[in-house]
């Protein structure tokens, strides 16, 4: 039984916030639009709209204008309440009891906590077959391994509604930054009966439920995602913008000129090639902001030569980072010799031995390393490097290709696919090397490190007890000091092993209309909502 008192520090953070901490905030002097439309680049096809099966940022910036958790991000990627008003955590840090405010689905029916308690019942069962289930388990909700693992049943998940406004989760030890995991859809109260009457048609227009500021009025597949303003959305008299439309182009170039033409208000990049172009010509709607983002190459450990550490080192030690960001991206990207960006917030980048040498020396030792695991002129490196569909992509893997030829004699021939099969690749490990970014869901180095877990999405298959140990250690300590030392930890054990090619950390660039307001530029994370958006005359 935990001794509960409520935590005057948390009851204090949800008290500093009003409703409209989280909705558009027009300046006074600023005189809208009649039209609140808006037209947004996603890059890929959607995979998914449903927030258990959820595993990309096409799918994510989506489902975030469609779904809420018990909190979300404010502009600035501050965690504020969203569908919980409130909540306490006790004095052990081990339990988490969330004060639901009245909002009702998109239905008009109420929200509640055993909503709550069916989305996450629903994320760890195995039988969903849920690609970011491990969150959960990384959260250390009691009993969440044991049930992804197949050990104990869903409903033993220690979470629990004690009435229809409060909700109760049970963690096995306290983790620091559990709120700001919250924000991430996998979290996200569902609507049950809709899902039980509908199964995996849930998400058709004509029978999706929703509990965000929009919900969905056309989906064509490869075309478009129309959102229209959500009614019954509980915050729904601060929102502006009425409706959203998402265009899938993968294509940036094609992007661009849609913008430039007017179609789009906001890309969801912008060409490497023009970037400086645009710059000049166009400053006022190009952003450049920082991100919470690494480029990476997976190795599939589980095919040869692969299994092999020398090889994975040999390949990251012979890209000329320097070259990739300043003469191939040139947006202000930065190198990359370990997992987690700079602009994650209180985190140090490590000081690595490979990282600190000459590139020249790197390419000695990735030769060295290459001959040692049997590879030489006679017995060439060969492979397929793999990427989803995009002419950025595209670009950069010619780059590797011709570098790996030049420092290594390795023989590499580049494919692409589109993004739902890549990710089918990915998650079937059917591939030898393969493009891949992750994206942080929260603003703390845990994010990125935990991919590489032996429990985490991890589609290389890397596996290290010393890693593991390091991050789950990293979750029960009391400062961050010696959490901060524990990730350092982890980043050397990952270095040491090169399960994945760090190539660079991601700047994120867009070009915005000059008429669409309250998008900003200072927050590192990727999410950006609608609800917060709204257009000028």
């Amino acid at each position: 039984m935990h001794t509960f008192k409520k935590s005057t520090i948390a009851l204090a953070f949800s008290a500093l916030f009003s409703v409209s901490a989280m909705a558009a905030q027009v300046p006074d002097n600023v005189e809208l639009a009649n039209k609140q439309e808006l037209v947004r680049g996603n890059g890929d096809e959607v995979p998914t709209l449903d927030p258990t099966m959820s595993s990309d940022t096409a799918s994510s910036r989506v489902i975030a204008d469609m779904f809420e958790g018990l909190v979300t991000e404010d502009l600035h990627g501050n965690i504020i309440p969203a569908l919980a008003k409130s909540w306490d955590i006790s004095d052990d840090g081990t339990q988490y009891t969330f004060h639901l405010r009245d909002a009702n689905w998109s239905n008009g029916e109420p929200i509640t906590a055993s909503d709550f308690v069916f989305a996450l019942h629903r994320i760890v069962d195995p039988k969903t077959g849920a690609p970011y289930s491990w969150y959960v388990s990384m959260a250390n909700i009691v009993n969440a391994d044991a049930i992804t693992k197949g050990e104990k049943p869903a409903d033993s998940l220690g979470v629990k509604a004690l009435d229809d406004k409060t909700l109760q989760i049970n963690l096995t030890k306290p983790v620091p930054y559990f709120t700001k995991m919250l924000a991430h859809e996998s979290t996200f109260a569902l609507p049950e009966k809709v899902i039980k009457q509908y199964k995996d048609s849930w998400t058709k227009p004509e029978n999706i439920v929703v509990s965000g500021a929009y919900k969905l009025s056309d989906w064509v597949i490869n075309e478009k995602v129309v959102l229209e303003r959500n009614k019954n959305y509980w915050n729904d008299s601060e929102t502006v913008i009425n409706k959203v439309t998402y265009l899938p182009i993968s294509d940036v170039n094609a992007e661009y000129n849609r913008f430039r033409t007017g179609e789009i208000d906001i890309t969801n990049v912008v060409p490497l090639e023009l970037y400086q172009t645009i710059k000049k010509e166009r400053p006022d709607e190009l952003l450049t902001m920082p991100s919470l983002g690494t480029y990476y190459y997976l190795f599939n450990l589980n095919k040869p030569p692969f299994d092999d550490p020398r090889v994975r080192k040999a390949l990251a030690y012979s890209i000329d980072r320097d070259v990739v960001v300043k003469r191939i991206l040139g947006q202000g990207q930065l190198p990359a010799y370990s997992n987690t960006p700079p602009a994650v917030a209180g985190f140090d980048v490590p000081k690595l031995e490979w990282a600190e040498m000459s590139q020249q020396e790197r390419n000695q030792k990735a030769k060295e390393l290459l001959k040692e695991a049997g590879f030489d002129e006679s017995h060439p490196l060969k492979f397929d490097l793999e990427y989803n569909t995009s002419e950025a992509h595209k670009k950069l893997a010619i780059v590797m290709a011709s570098m790996w030829k030049k420092n290594l004699g390795a023989q590499v021939e580049i494919a692409n696919q589109e993004w739902k099969t890549f990710l089918q690749t990915l998650s079937s490990k059917n591939f030898s090397v393969a493009r891949y970014a992750w994206i942080g869901d929260y603003n703390e180095a845990s994010t990125f490190l935990s991919y590489f877990d032996s429990a985490g999405l991890n589609y290389g298959g890397w596996s290290n007890a010393d890693y593991d140990a390091a991050l789950k250690q990293a979750s029960s300590v009391k400062t961050e000091g010696e959490r901060e030392k524990l990730y350092q930890k982890a980043e050397k054990i990952f270095a040491n092993d090169m399960p994945a090619i760090p190539v660079y950390f991601y700047t994120r660039s867009v070009l915005k209309n000059t008429h669409v307001g309250g998008y900003s530029r200072d927050n590192a994370s990727d999410r950006r909502y609608t609800r917060d958006l709204y257009i000028t005359k």
